[in-house]
């Protein structure tokens, strides 16, 4: 469609009390949209308020990164929960999130599910339901950050827009997803490769996998994202911004990507 514009994103404020994770202030420079944990996975009001402030000031998209109530295992875990209990879980964090937003005369821009929450509802009906449902029952004009799946479908029955993310430092495999943290490749520590690989999925939409192969991603890239916890993330995030800058693509806010793309679409 002509598309030459893609969003980059982080995990922030994954900080909790007198625990430190990641380097945000780093991280702030380099991304245009941000998901902010909102106090059950990681994070606390705290941290929350801090880190919204500093994306309000630098003009970066606020987004909720709704979890499970998992401090222990960083939201990584399965946790065993009714579908209204997922459901109400993500309203409750939405509206933490917003509440901070609101204060500081922003509003949230998207909602990101976290970890196993959000791997999960990418192929679990009830899961994508409940997730669905808080978005859509708190604000409709929220985008939902996901990769291809019935998450992404519920959203669109929805009347939700979908924002197709790209984990640009997780490894993929030959079917288009990533692949367990666990397994080898599955993080990738050469900020050179995943430079490289964001160019390759936002011209071509195909990745390299594990296995060496190209594969086709499935889904558009409208956003990269960057984990805030991973150990090398501020040479990952440089090294990203200077290969797609190099490939003249644009960087831009998530809704000015879909803006774009739907304009595209139209003509």
């Amino acid at each position: 469609m002509g598309i030459n514009s893609v969003a980059v994103v982080a995990d922030l404020g994954e900080s909790f009390g007198n625990y430190t994770i990641g380097d945000d202030d780093a991280l702030l420079g380099l991304v245009t949209s941000s998901n902010i944990a909102c106090g059950f996975h990681a994070g606390d009001p705290r941290v929350m308020e801090r880190t919204v402030r500093e994306c309000v000031d630098r003009g970066i998209e606020l987004g909720a990164h709704p979890g499970y109530p998992d401090l222990v295992g960083f939201g990584r875990r399965l946790i065993e929960a009714t579908e209204d209990e997922i459901r109400t879980d993500v309203l409750y964090q939405i509206g933490a999130l917003d509440a901070f937003a609101k204060t500081n005369g922003a509003a949230i821009s998207h909602v990101a599910p976290h970890g196993r929450m959000g791997s999960i509802a990418q192929t679990d009906d009830k899961h994508a339901r409940a997730i669905t449902d808080a978005v859509a029952a708190y604000n409709k004009d929220y985008i939902v950050i996901c990769q291809r799946g019935v998450l992404a479908e519920e959203s669109v029955k929805r009347g939700l827009k979908v924002g197709y993310v790209f984990l640009a430092d997780r490894g993929y495999g030959d079917d288009g997803w990533p692949v367990p943290r666990s397994h080898e490749g599955g993080l990738i520590y050469d900020p050179e490769q995943i430079g490289q690989r964001a160019v390759q999925v936002v011209r071509d939409g195909t990745v390299r996998s594990v296995t060496g192969n190209v594969v086709p991603l499935g889904h558009d890239a409208d956003v990269l994202l960057l984990h805030g916890d991973h150990p090398a993330v501020l040479e990952n995030g440089n090294a990203l911004r200077a290969h797609l800058s190099d490939a003249g693509i644009n960087v831009t806010g998530l809704r000015d990507v879909l803006a774009e793309k739907e304009s595209a679409r139209n003509r």
